[in-house]
């Protein structure tokens, strides 16, 4: 029986890594918010923060990726930020602010270098830091 469950399980988790590049992620210091988890309150990460659900709150970390599903609001702080859902914050990117086609970004940033894909959108204020 147990061998019955174990090949479920390892399916789940290669569709999973196909969302979210979970096999680059160092689960001990990664913050992994899944589709239909919804966070609120406040997260120090020291690598990689990967949003598919819902946070509402102060988020700092190395890297963060806002998933195609994931919805952020409240203060992020990172060197890294990779939007390809919905961020509704004021962003303080030190690096590199990625606004993909599917991504949408309202409020205020401040960045590094920006790179907006065609179809991004971006709605507030800006600077370079």
């Amino acid at each position: 029986a147990n061998n019955s469950i174990a090949p479920r399980n390892m399916t789940t988790a290669i569709h999973m890594n196909d969302i979210t590049e979970l096999p680059h992620t160092n689960a001990s210091s990664d913050l992994i918010v899944g589709q239909g988890v919804r966070f609120t309150g406040t997260a120090a990460v020291p690598h990689r923060a990967i949003i598919n659900g819902i946070f509402d709150g102060e988020l700092t970390a190395h890297e963060l990726i806002v998933e195609i599903d994931g919805q952020v609001s409240g203060t992020i702080t990172a060197n890294v930020v990779d939007v390809k859902g919905v961020v509704k914050s004021t962003v303080v990117c030190s690096h590199l602010l990625t606004i993909h086609a599917t991504g949408f970004m309202e409020g205020t940033m401040a960045y590094g270098e920006l790179s907006i894909e065609r179809g991004g959108k971006f709605a507030g204020q800006m600077k370079l830091r």
